[in-house]
């Protein structure tokens, strides 16, 4: 039998997690939902003051996109150890890392790239110009993918314990902390008019380390959850 090559099972892997959750739509709108009622409480809550909302647009956005993000990372790896699909990952001769990146990846496109796309219209809702709708997609996309690869940490050192989702906050948020400050400065600069460029190659810095570093730990993390 022809062995799979490792590209092959990389693309397998992600289209089988894309199939998975578009048969369980309602688990990836949870998220979505979630981060447009909690950035749209702030405006009811505050009034219409276009200028404090503005003030308060960008760590708004970043603390919704952080919590809805750690609702759809916790089912990340756990379907997989239930069904014995993360043995067979384990058996198939195939890195290990390299299937968790993409199943990474495909964890962002379900639950991250929806929130980057429907970021403007929510940041409409909190007074951000649309000149600073790119800084503000760009923020989020950087930083959903930073989430996603410290959510499948968290997940995989998580997996199979008993209230795993307040551990799993409890190991993430901490991490996410930079991330959450640099993402929001960013914004907060944009709807000023000023570069937002520090901040954003800061994110991207801490991105590249957070895709290099996560597979492997998720793959050790796994091996040890699986034993």
């Amino acid at each position: 039998m022809e062995r799979t090559g490792i590209a092959r099972a990389a693309c397998l892997a992600y289209r089988r997690d894309l199939l998975l959750a578009f048969r369980h739509w309602g688990q990836v709108a949870q998220p979505l939902v979630f981060f447009v009622i909690v950035a749209t409480l702030f405006p009811l809550a505050l009034g219409p003051q276009l200028a404090e909302l503005r003030e308060i647009a960008g760590g708004t956005l970043w603390v919704a996109a952080l919590l809805a993000s750690l609702l759809g990372v916790e089912l990340l790896f756990r379907a997989d150890h239930a069904d014995g699909t993360l043995e067979q990952l384990l058996l198939s001769g195939q890195p290990l890392a390299i299937l968790v990146l993409a199943k990474g990846f495909a964890h962002w496109t379900i639950c991250g790239l929806p929130l980057v796309l429907l970021a403007p219209l929510v940041g409409a809702g909190l007074g951000t110009p649309p000149a600073a709708n790119c800084t503000l997609m760009l923020s989020l996309a950087l930083g959903t993918g930073i989430l996603s690869a410290l959510g499948a940490i968290g997940s995989a050192l998580t997996l199979g314990l008993r209230r795993g989702s307040l551990l799993l906050g409890l190991l993430v948020l901490p991490l996410a902390m930079p991330s959450l400050i640099f993402g929001a400065r960013a914004i907060d600069l944009a709807i000023h008019g000023d570069s937002a460029r520090g901040p954003l190659l800061l994110l991207s810095a801490m991105l590249v380390l957070s895709v290099t570093l996560a597979p492997t730990a998720v793959a050790a993390a796994l091996r040890i959850s699986a034993e």
